[in-house]
């Protein structure tokens, strides 16, 4: 796998971060007990250069940094629609909100790259809309590569430039959306042959 030209196999979890990808995934992972904004501040973590005596010693170096990713979170959580909100613990905010505070920790790492597991898992239809919407804004306002994993076709086909079929662990078909939705082989992998795909 390759980043930029450069491999990346191997690589820890958090160099995989410096290098410039973030991820969210299918099922929430935030830090339950941390407030939101903690919870933001922890993905601008590999952006830190204060070691850890630096807290101790209260060294300025150490208080500025800190303050810069303290205001870096809060304008995530404004980003992400959750001003106002950085006291409240993650575990108290509903589902959607947990989404997009999730969305706002991968955000912080400053990514070129940003994977997101099945965003729209869990959620009802105005929520959904909601993050298609946030997405769009996110990858038009940021500037960055997106890859999304989702099995809500109308996800997929409304929000993505290009789309990568698998069945099975084997790629079955790339092509523009229009392109899949009108793909033989994408159609009998996943509708199958007969009455039943001739519904559709």
């Amino acid at each position: 796998m390759l980043l930029n030209g450069n491999s990346i196999v191997g690589l820890s979890p958090d160099r995989i971060v410096h290098k410039g990808i973030a991820r969210t995934y299918q099922n929430i992972r935030l830090f339950p007990n941390l407030t939101a904004l903690e919870n933001v501040m922890v993905g601008y973590h590999v952006h830190l250069k204060s070691s850890f005596l630096g807290p101790i010693l209260g060294l300025k170096s150490t208080r500025t940094e800190e303050e810069k990713a303290r205001q870096i979170a809060l304008d995530l959580l404004k980003y992400v629609k959750m001003e106002g909100k950085e006291n409240t613990l993650a575990k108290n905010f509903p589902y959607g909100e947990q989404r997009r505070l999730e969305m706002a920790r991968a955000l912080a790492s400053q990514p070129k790259l940003l994977l997101l597991d099945e965003p729209t898992a869990g959620m009802n239809p105005k929520e959904t809309q909601d993050m298609m919407d946030f997405i769009e804004h996110m990858r038009g306002e940021l500037g960055i590569t997106i890859i999304l994993i989702e099995h809500q076709m109308r996800v997929v086909m409304n929000i993505s430039d290009i789309v990568t079929v698998f069945d099975y662990g084997k790629m079955i078909a790339e092509g523009l959306p229009e392109e899949i939705k009108n793909n033989k082989t994408v159609i009998e992998a996943y509708l199958g042959t007969g009455e039943a795909a001739e519904a559709h």
